[in-house]
């Protein structure tokens, strides 16, 4: 991506260095880093998973690597760029976009939604309307999916500025009020759903972000679907254990992340990404 020249936004607060409980959630990627690691040691990734949610941190002064800080100016263009396309999208709707916080942690941090570990990858908490990123998951990213790339790292952050968007279009409380009232199963099911439609969202920015600043450069849209495809439920899961389990998967196959995703960034048309009427088996 070309964003020479470009601004950054200054909503974002920095809390590396302050430590506090780790416990494992959701995310976009879900424990990526948690359970490949197992994996890489011949470990059971549920037990790692478990190990880390008994774990606690506590505070340091932080120093950020040179690296760190080229991905933290990169993470405020991208969502200086996301300001802009969803304060345009909102405007065309006749409402008014109220942009989410950037919240810069390292290892554990305490959000609204409760306290949460890098290794759960970045994460939307509506509760208090901030997207949660530890830098380092761009380091990983590459090193542990092999999906690497300055666009595939805006999709990330992206995709959790969409939930954002799902929840001030509504979207994000209705589901979660149902996934309240139904079976374990079907809960993962609507989360699938609004995973799917945080993807499209992430694509709809895409679209809209290089028609206004023509940033996109060769081969970033396949930097998109490649890290997309490698973040699949059940990609994550064969290459975990050499099975997938279709009824636990809650952020939705490969196949399907990267369909919606590409959806958004041919279309950019918001209306087109209605993953709650369709039948789960053709999402």
């Amino acid at each position: 991506m070309d964003l020479s020249g470009r601004r950054k936004s200054t909503n974002v607060e920095d809390r590396r260095g302050k430590g506090g409980k780790i416990a494992i959630g959701g995310g976009i990627g879900g424990a990526v880093v948690a359970i490949l690691l197992a994996l890489f040691m011949g470990g059971d990734p549920s037990e790692a998973l478990q190990q880390l949610g008994s774990q606690t941190t506590g505070s340091s002064e932080y120093v950020a690597t040179e690296q760190e800080k080229e991905f933290e100016d990169f993470a405020l263009k991208i969502l200086a760029s996301t300001e802009d396309v969803w304060a345009a999208e909102f405007k065309r709707m006749g409402r008014t976009y109220t942009p989410p916080k950037l919240v810069l942690f390292h290892g554990s941090v305490q959000s609204g939604c409760g306290s949460a570990s890098s290794a759960m990858g970045p994460f939307y908490c509506s509760a208090d309307q901030c997207v949660y990123l530890d830098l380092d998951f761009f380091n990983e990213m590459p090193k542990s999916l092999g999906a690497g790339g300055d666009f595939a790292y805006a999709y990330v952050i992206a995709h959790e500025v969409g939930h954002h968007v799902e929840h001030l279009l509504g979207v994000l409380g209705d589901a979660h009020s149902k996934m309240a009232r139904v079976s374990e199963t079907e809960k993962n099911k609507l989360s699938v759903r609004i995973e799917l439609l945080a993807d499209f969202y992430a694509g709809v920015w895409g679209y809209h972000e290089n028609k206004m600043f023509g940033s996109l450069e060769d081969g970033d849209l396949e930097e998109a679907v490649n890290a997309a495809q490698k973040i699949g439920d059940d990609y994550l899961q064969k290459n975990a254990r050499g099975y997938a389990t279709p009824e636990s998967f809650t952020h939705g196959t490969s196949a399907q992340r990267v369909r919606w995703l590409k959806k958004g960034l041919t279309t950019g048309d918001m209306s087109k990404g209605d993953t709650f009427t369709p039948a789960y088996n053709s999402l």
